[in-house]
């Protein structure tokens, strides 16, 4: 139907292939195949850019949008039929904030999932439209719809479950970006921050945005883009390390915790030949030796050790010297 439709000379119904395309595209969220792609991108792009300013229609074209953000990762879709459109897109609500957070999230998240197969769009991610800048601000927006301190009730806070899965969107996107990232400005050093901030605020009562929190600590202590300089002004380390001392953890945040102290450990234990860069990691190897001393970290390692044993069975990222958590100087 959406071939037939599409490739009709007159008389096209534009409205019923959107609808088709918008179907086909959410049925098959894990793979699109090739000769179809085309077809639902160019179309669902098209419907986006109606611009009569009423509210069917706009409703209709973040439809369109939100649509294209479940596009997986994995479908390989030429540039020459979605770029130009999605930056108009994201440069069109910049400047004007004419989508709802939902549809705006969805057009970055389109995106960074077609960053994760080409990696050339980098540039225009960080420089020309500032997704840092960008989910810095809207993660400070969502934040303050949400009752961080109240249990979560769900028939009582229908909107603040919106805005908190919204936050959640932004958060995987961030994951997503932050695997592959090599472009590094001070944008991307204020974001470490604000996701700081989100965990405090999410680890008693939201636990899944708490986890994308982790796992985006986890990412960037991984990612040689980011400077451990970065993450300790974001102050990323020392909340892991106050985190570390708490009785509550589960296996799962043992689990993520012990990786980002190994991956800094590691990352301060090996030598720079850049003189400047050799002279920075020594403070900050300094730095992360005090702030271990201070929380009783070793204390807190050697606590973890029965742990440790359970989670090595699974994973070849650890091991049983308790050396390889520490930083020494």
């Amino acid at each position: 139907m959406m071939i037939d439709e599409s490739e009709k000379k007159e008389e096209k119904d534009e409205k019923l292939l959107v609808n088709l395309c918008e179907c086909f595209s959410l049925l098959n969220v894990k793979e699109i195949p090739d000769e179809l792609i085309p077809i639902c991108v160019t179309c669902l792009l098209k419907a986006t850019s109606e611009k009569q300013g009423n509210e069917e229609t706009q409703k209709e074209m973040e439809t369109a949008i939100l649509t294209l953000s479940y596009i997986a990762r994995y479908c390989k879709i030429e540039k020459k039929l979605y770029l130009n459109e999605i930056k108009k897109i994201i440069k069109c609500n910049q400047e004007h904030h004419n989508m709802t957070q939902l549809a705006y999230q969805s057009a970055w998240k389109f995106l960074i999932c077609r960053f994760v197969r080409d990696e050339s769009l980098e540039e225009v991610v960080v420089d020309e439209l500032h997704f840092a800048r960008e989910a810095i601000k809207e993660l400070e927006e969502l934040a303050k719809c949400v009752d961080w301190k109240s249990e979560k009730e769900k028939e009582k806070r229908k909107k603040e479950k919106q805005e908190e899965l919204i936050l959640l969107r932004w958060l995987r996107t961030l994951n997503r970006y932050f695997r592959r990232c090599k472009l590094w400005n001070e944008e991307y050093s204020e974001l470490i921050g604000s996701i700081v901030q989100i965990y405090r605020a999410s680890r008693d009562n939201y636990r899944d945005i708490c986890h994308q929190c982790i796992y985006y600590f986890v990412n960037a202590a991984e990612n040689r883009a980011v400077k451990v300089d970065d993450l300790l002004k974001g102050r990323a380390v020392d909340t892991v390390l106050e985190e570390m001392q708490l009785q509550t953890l589960n296996k799962y945040e043992t689990y993520e915790f012990l990786l980002f102290c190994i991956k800094i450990s590691r990352r301060l234990k090996e030598e720079e030949e850049d003189e400047a860069e050799e002279a920075k990691r020594k403070i900050n190897k300094r730095r992360v030796f005090e702030m271990m001393e201070e929380e009783g970290y070793e204390d807190v390692i050697v606590s973890f050790y029965g742990k440790i044993y359970y989670i090595i069975r699974y994973s070849s990222k650890f091991t049983l010297n308790i050396s390889d958590y520490l930083v020494n100087i």
